[in-house]
């Protein structure tokens, strides 16, 4: 039977998590580690001057084993395939995030980088990523039927699959896009904003994104914003 390990950056209490542990119980025995609180746009961060906390977690999905870690994605799965399931994992799962990790967020994202820590152990990686609405539709009819299909997969070492689900009603959802590029664009062309005047001459500054959808033809930013699902392959060398 396949060991998996699922991980995520929305914390170890988020709905796509759960989601995601209860699905993956079709395709072997399951282990969660996640974090304990938010950690979206951690990237592929570790923890190396400070400790890890580690302990059990009352998971509502039976049979599968969980804990919550205080470190980041990517030392959820360190810890995880390392020093907590009795052997390296054969699938690494990350998601379902809360939001799309597409175009240049990917390299921000926890998820991502999750699944990337995972493919450098040698494991098949998978990113997991959902619109951020309330409507699971199309993840709920398309994602079982992907995750078959993906398991089955091989990669090369440093590559993982980026798996990008619309939140709309099946209705509107016009298929499956396979091999998607990854876009140079991004939803949120950033600046910052100042919010406040600060001692000794300096600044308060929040992000200040401006929505965009102009993308690249044949891309996974492109293919979202079409209401399609996008599936690629993302080297973490290009």
């Amino acid at each position: 039977m396949r060991s998996i390990l699922i991980v995520n950056d929305d914390g170890i209490e988020a709905e796509g998590l759960l989601r995601l542990a209860a699905l993956a119980k079709e395709f072997g025995e399951v282990w969660v580690v996640a974090p304990d609180g938010q950690r979206s746009a951690a990237s592929h961060a570790i923890s190396l001057h400070s400790h890890v906390d580690v302990y059990p977690h009352d998971f509502p999905i039976e049979g599968v084993r969980a804990f919550s870690c205080s470190g980041t994605p990517a030392d959820c799965v360190r810890v995880g395939a390392v020093s907590l399931m009795p052997s390296k994992p054969d699938i690494v799962l990350s998601g379902i995030n809360n939001g799309y990790n597409v175009a240049t967020d990917i390299q921000y994202s926890g998820t991502a980088g999750a699944a990337f820590e995972g493919a450098f152990h040698g494991c098949l990686s998978i990113a997991i990523s959902e619109e951020a609405k309330s409507c699971h539709e199309v993840a709920d009819r398309y994602l079982p039927e992907i995750l078959a299909e993906l398991v089955e997969q091989r990669l090369g070492y440093g590559q993982i699959f980026n798996v990008n689900i619309p939140a709309c009603p099946l209705s509107e959802c016009r298929g499956i896009l396979r091999d998607r590029a990854v876009s140079h664009g991004m939803f949120y062309r950033d600046r910052y904003k100042k919010t406040a005047d600060l001692p000794n001459g300096g600044m308060r500054l929040v992000v200040d994104g401006q929505y965009n959808e102009d993308c690249e033809p044949d891309t996974d930013f492109s293919a979202v914003v079409g209401k399609y699902i996008s599936i690629g392959i993302v080297n973490n060398y290009n």
